[in-house]
């Protein structure tokens, strides 16, 4: 499910089955020698959540980006969108991201990093390949933290 307004009906009717909140963490650079780097990355987490949440639609809910100027990181904005999550009724929180910066702070618990990998020039098939490729890395880590209840 999406935080959109059909799927959020659907997920007030069935809140006490959907226990996890999924928010892509995106850095944007407009750096004129990154930013189509910064462009693949965020395609990349854009993609493998669609594709996390359409294997995993009825327990979880995606939440919309997560976009900060690589300039203006602040390390306290996603402890305080993960705790408000929680107050929420959440019980797992993850955030998926290609920025390394994040995994160095051990303050955000469920921070699944990935390396980017450029889908713009794939097609299809093998592009949905590789996110399943990238799918199976990050099942245990959804599957650890859910077996913890």
């Amino acid at each position: 499910m999406y935080f959109n307004a059909n799927d959020v009906t659907s997920f007030m009717a069935q809140k006490d089955f959907i226990d996890t909140a999924v928010v892509p963490l995106v850095s944007i650079d407009l750096s004129s020698e990154k930013m189509k780097q910064s462009g693949a990355e965020v395609d990349f987490v854009m993609s493998l959540t669609s594709f996390i949440e359409q294997q995993f639609k009825g327990r979880l809910l995606v939440m919309p980006p997560f976009s900060y100027m690589t300039t203006l990181k602040n390390d306290d904005l996603p402890q305080q969108l993960e705790a408000q999550l929680h107050n929420a009724g959440f019980k797992h929180v993850f955030f998926i991201t290609c920025d390394h910066y994040w995994t160095k702070s051990g303050e955000i618990g469920n921070m699944i990093w990935l390396p980017a990998i450029p889908l713009e020039s794939m097609d299809a098939s093998v592009k949905k390949s590789i996110l399943e490729d990238q799918l199976r890395q990050v099942i245990p880590m959804l599957s650890t933290k859910w077996a913890q209840i």
